[in-house]
Formats: C-alpha cells, sequence, structure tokens
C-alpha cells in the first residue's frame, strides 16, 4: 500500500485526495467532502511571485513532471503562477476537478508524492495550497503554487509522507478535463458471479492491457443515479491487468461505503451517473488510477479492472 495514503482504507481505492484534506494532516480517516457555500463561489485571491515564477517544470502535461527551484525554499504567503493556460472550461465552486498533484519539498527540492486526485473547488475541507491549484483556471492549465506550512501541514507537518513539521512545499496541477469512460467493447473479461456472496471470477482476456478508460454495464439497475459526490454503497473486486493478480475486494464481507470523490480517479467517475442495482466492469489506466511514477506505491504504473456492484447511493450528508 501506498504510504502517501490513509493506512485503514482499502488499498486500492483511496486517492491522494486523502492527502488534501485540512482535517487530515495526522489522522487515517479524511472528512467527508463539504458543498461549497455560496460564499465561497468567489475565486481565491491568488498572485504569482517570485518564488512561484522560480519555478521550471518540465514533462508532458498529465503526467508526473519535473519542478527545478533553488532549496531551501521557505515561504511566507501563497503565490501562485499559472505556467501553461488551457482552452478549457474555467472551474468554479462545486465542480469535481480531476488533476494530476504533485508536491515537492521546499527543503531538498525531492519530490513528496505525485498521483492523480479529484478535488472539489471551493471545499473547504481541503488545504487551501492544494484549492489554489484549481482555483478559477481553465481545464488544460498547469499551475505551480509555492505553499508555506501555514497553508498546509503547520508546525505538525506530515510524517507519514516526509513533510517535516513547518516546511514549505511546492505544488505542480495539471488540471484536466472532466473523466468519462468509453463503451469497453473489445476485449471485455469473462465474468462469472458467485453464489450467495461468493466472490466472483473475472478472467482477463491474454491481450495487452487497454490503453483507454473504459467501461461496460453487465446489468443495469433501476435504482437511484449515482451523483458526484455520493456515498456509495457497494462491492467490488479490483484486479491487475498487468498481474493478473486479485489486489482487493469487499467480497466475502459486508458491502464497502465510498464518496466518489474520495477513491482514486477512474473508480469514482465510473460510478457517477450509474443506477442503484447496476453491475459494471471498468478498465482503468494507470494515469487515472495510482500514476505512472513509483512514488504512487506497489499499484503505481498497472492498469486496473474493478468489477462493481452498487447495492445503495445517498447524498454525503445523508450517508452514515
Amino acid at each position: 500500500m501506498n504510504r502517501a495514503l490513509r493506512r485503514a482504507a482499502p488499498v486500492a481505492l483511496v486517492s491522494a485526495a486523502a492527502l488534501l484534506l485540512a482535517g487530515c494532516a495526522g489522522s487515517t480517516s479524511p472528512e467527508a467532502s463539504k458543498t461549497p457555500t455560496a460564499e465561497a463561489a468567489e475565486c481565491m485571491d491568488l498572485s504569482s511571485g517570485d518564488l512561484s515564477d522560480g519555478v521550471t517544470v518540465e514533462g508532458d502535461f498529465g503526467t508526473s513532471p519535473t519542478a527545478t527551484f533553488t532549496t531551501p525554499l521557505e515561504a511566507d504567503e501563497l503565490e501562485r503562477t499559472v505556467v501553461i493556460e488551457g482552452d478549457g472550461e474555467t472551474t468554479k465552486a462545486g465542480d469535481d476537478v480531476n488533476a494530476i498533484v504533485s508536491a515537492y519539498s521546499g527543503t531538498s527540492g525531492q519530490q513528496v508524492f505525485s498521483q492523480p486526485a479529484t478535488i472539489t473547488a471551493g471545499d473547504d475541507t481541503v488545504f487551501e495550497a492544494f484549492l489554489a491549484g484549481i482555483d478559477c483556471v481553465p481545464t488544460g492549465s498547469r499551475t505551480v503554487t509555492v505553499a508555506p506550512a501555514s497553508t498546509l501541514y503547520g508546525d505538525q507537518g506530515n510524517e507519514t509522507i516526509g513533510v517535516a513539521p513547518g516546511e514549505t512545499l511546492v505544488i505542480v496541477v495539471d488540471v484536466q478535463e472532466p473523466l468519462k469512460p468509453a463503451e469497453w467493447t473489445e476485449n471485455v473479461p469473462d465474468v462469472q458471479f458467485g453464489a450467495d456472496g461468493a466472490a466472483p471470477t473475472v478472467t482477463l482476456p491474454d491481450t495487452a492491457p487497454p490503453a483507454e478508460y473504459q467501461l461496460k454495464v453487465l446489468e443495469e439497475g433501476d435504482g437511484d443515479e449515482v451523483q458526484s459526490g455520493d456515498t456509495v454503497t457497494l462491492h467490488y473486486q479490483g484486479t491487475s491487468w498487468d498481474t493478473k493478480q486479485v489486489f482487493d475486494q469487499s467480497y466475502g464481507g459486508d458491502p464497502a461505503q465510498f464518496s466518489t470523490d474520495q477513491v482514486i480517479q477512474g473508480f469514482g467517475a465510473a460510478l457517477v451517473g450509474q443506477k442503484v442495482g447496476t453491475k459494471l466492469i471498468v478498465t482503468i489506466p494507470p494515469q487515472y488510477a495510482y500514476g505512472t511514477d513509483s512514488s504512487g506505491g506497489e499499484l503505481a504504473g498497472q492498469t486496473l479492472v474493478f468489477l462493481v456492484e452498487i447495492q445503495d447511493t445517498a447524498p454525503a450528508t445523508d450517508a452514515k
């Protein structure tokens, strides 16, 4: 399991979003996200500065980049520079924004983590430093934020991921288009459901992992539709296309509950718009799972396949 993620969570589902929550600097269970209020609808008061302008970022958009800057870097105020301005829709409060979030130590310049994450713009449970990276920018943008400790983990730091107390971070965010799976029509795994709650069997074809994010509905339900941010009750089984091994599942126990915006991008996006009672299978390439960088842990760089049975859904404020 990736040490940057909360240890109490199933190995394959919790995203880097757990690192972004202001209530989770030293805890193991992130709080439910709050819906942005009307007061949060305006853009943050952000400007570039010598520190953020002085960060050089290399690497293709949507991948784990390399950031170079003079160390040690210490900041007193939040600075943000837009290094690539996209041409998509501008983000606004309440949007679930898909992003690649990469953080670097201001002390050493070394990368702390780089992973896909879904961030709700204007969400006051998310650290200000991470909100800054997605705030009021067109999709397709890459931003650099220099974040003093006061906008992140403070005097406590985050020992789990190697952030020292009082340390400044440099955060690079690639703001991506909304994620939607294509219809999966070729090389779909064979699925045999078990009897009486037994674990199903998913047999992957002997082909290379699909490069595209794809989903196939095996059985369509007729219940309520899952909305972004809902807490969904479901059974799931995760298989690595690369190893052909099941690495995580809820079968054999009680159904799991997850909010769509607190799991890996490809898993959460697969749930949104589906109806309760639906059974589906989805293939998630690395860039929508644990990323291509080795800091994503043992599942980084792997194509993941999830079989899902949706049992219930509820808005986060109603979920128990």
